[in-house]
């Protein structure tokens, strides 16, 4: 079958939907690929690129006469015109917003592929061109609003005087929220995100900002997208949002619904309120914009001279990398249409991720696809138990039952210490508060930090294997066998814990 990559016809795309590397792992695949003159040359991929791969290049005839035509934007009604009946069209298409869209799909007869809708499973992360351009947008979010800001985003400290790090607050923590995070933090940043979905906020923290917190009810996302609040929720996170804008330098909103207009966050109010010289990017802009003010596309700088940036195309300002992550995207799909590596496109319905971003085949309109179990969705919440198994469990101690508890241990140990003789004394004195000591440092570490925090310390297990390795030289048989269990036991944890190191730091480490 015949692959053909046609030039964007969107005014202002720079994008293309196949580079030299991915036609190429195309034609692993056992298909032609035909790619439009000219179609790549705003994203670095010039016609030669193509050509010294072996890819051929042709004409719009060539390209739309394909059995299969690969694009990033949705087709034109007169691009669908030039597609012939039973072809196969694979684009981002947004059917969910598009009904017009699904409707001329339909009419023209054609098998309609949206990679928009790629279900949020794991299964299709690797297809899934949300993700992939979101990300490279969040990055290039925080880089407009550098250019924007006109300022060093880093804190310093000189002999000219003190320069304060830059505020930034960050609004949805998905995928674009998190490449902005991390864009941000790296570039010295003091950073703060909000997202009404409460299980991102440690992704927030391990990306190196501030999750802000808010006292509301919040569900747990089930598809890996925020829900529509309540009218509670948005009283409860407005005065948040008004206090984190007015005193941050740079605000990047990213908060969608899918299938939904973008909700106002922002208000002109709280933009009003913000200081001179600060900066808003709104990504949702093509959406309405999360914030009142926003105009697609435009950059707006208000009377209080704030700049709110509505663009929508941070993903195709840089070109060469997105159109590299889209065509991967793509090949990833035609791996899973092509089981046999022959080149023939073969769409099975009994495939959630085929089935899930299938608009239509043959004609026939498959829109909406069936619900899907995303990996997203929360593990189900076990029943609160009732008075009679909680007596089956047995009665729980009461905070006044531990305390007698310790209270009555450490009269144990006391008194053991006590009756000790005087060389064990100050040996069981040593034990019992690094006892105390090690409970509160290691019960206080986040629990991301365990396994690095283990790797390292379990060194200290060197110690005792020393210690037992002196123990050996006893006449005491009883001695003998604790100091050779000892050593064992803790060569094992030495051992172990640079085993994890090493391990670790190889996940870390360029093949």
């Amino acid at each position: 079958m015949l692959i053909g990559i046609p030039r964007e016809t969107r005014p202002g795309e720079t994008l293309v939907a196949a580079t030299a590397k991915t036609a190429t792992q195309l034609t692993q695949l056992g298909y032609d690929v035909v790619v439009e003159s000219g179609a790549g040359d705003a994203a670095d991929q010039a016609d030669s690129a193509f050509t010294d791969a072996d890819i051929r290049v042709g004409s719009a005839d060539d390209v739309w006469a394909a059995d299969v035509v690969v694009k990033v934007n949705a087709p034109t009604q007169e691009e669908l015109g030039r597609l012939r009946p039973g072809a196969t069209i694979i684009s981002m298409m947004a059917p969910m917003r598009s009904p017009e869209l699904v409707e001329q799909l339909s009419q023209a007869g054609v098998t309609a592929l949206a990679m928009d809708a790629v279900p949020r499973i794991s299964r299709a992360q690797s297809m899934d061109v949300l993700s992939s351009m979101a990300n490279v947008a969040g990055y290039r979010a925080v880089v407009e609003s550098a250019h924007e800001f006109g300022r060093m985003f880093t804190g310093q400290v000189t002999a000219a005087g003190k320069i304060n790090p830059a505020r930034v607050f960050v609004v949805g923590a998905g995928v674009a929220g998190l490449a902005a995070i991390g864009a941000a933090s790296a570039m010295g940043a003091i950073v703060r995100a909000f997202d009404v979905r409460p299980e991102v906020a440690e992704q927030v923290e391990s990306m190196g900002a501030q999750f802000v917190e808010v006292e509301l009810e919040s569900e747990v996302s089930s598809d890996g997208y925020a829900k529509e609040m309540t009218e509670e929720q948005q009283q409860a996170t407005a005065a948040m949002y008004d206090e984190e804008a007015r005193a941050a330098d740079i605000v990047i909103t990213t908060a969608l619904i899918p299938g939904r207009p973008a909700p106002k966050l922002i208000t002109a109010e709280t933009v009003a309120g913000m200081r001179g010289g600060s900066v808003i990017v709104d990504m949702a802009a093509a959406n309405g914009g999360n914030v009142e003010g926003t105009e697609t596309d435009q950059r707006v700088v208000t009377d209080n001279g704030v700049t709110i940036l509505g663009y929508t195309d941070l993903a195709g300002r840089l070109a060469a990398q997105t159109s590299q992550l889209y065509g991967t995207n793509v090949v990833n799909l035609l791996k899973l249409l092509t089981p046999e590596k022959d080149g023939q496109l073969t769409l099975d319905m009994d495939d959630v991720v085929q089935r899930g971003m299938t608009v239509t085949k043959d004609g026939e309109v498959m829109w909406p696809p069936p619900a899907v179990q995303v990996s997203a969705a929360p593990k189900p919440v076990a029943a609160k138990a009732g008075p009679a198994e909680e007596e089956k469990k047995g009665p729980r101690l009461t905070e006044r039952g531990r305390l007698s508890l310790v209270g009555a241990l450490a009269l144990l140990l006391f008194l053991l210490i006590a009756l000790a003789p005087a060389g064990l004394q100050l040996n069981l004195t040593v034990f019992a508060l690094a006892i105390v000591i090690g409970y509160y440092v290691i019960g206080h570490v986040h629990h991301a930090l365990h396994t690095p925090l283990m790797s390292v310390t379990n060194a200290i297990s060197g110690i005792i294997v020393v210690g037992a390795l002196v123990q050996l030289g006893f006449d005491n048989t009883a001695i003998t066998i604790l100091a050779a269990f000892a050593t064992l036991l803790a060569s094992i944890n030495v051992f172990g814990g640079f085993a994890v190191t090493r391990r670790m730091l190889g996940m870390f480490s360029r093949s």
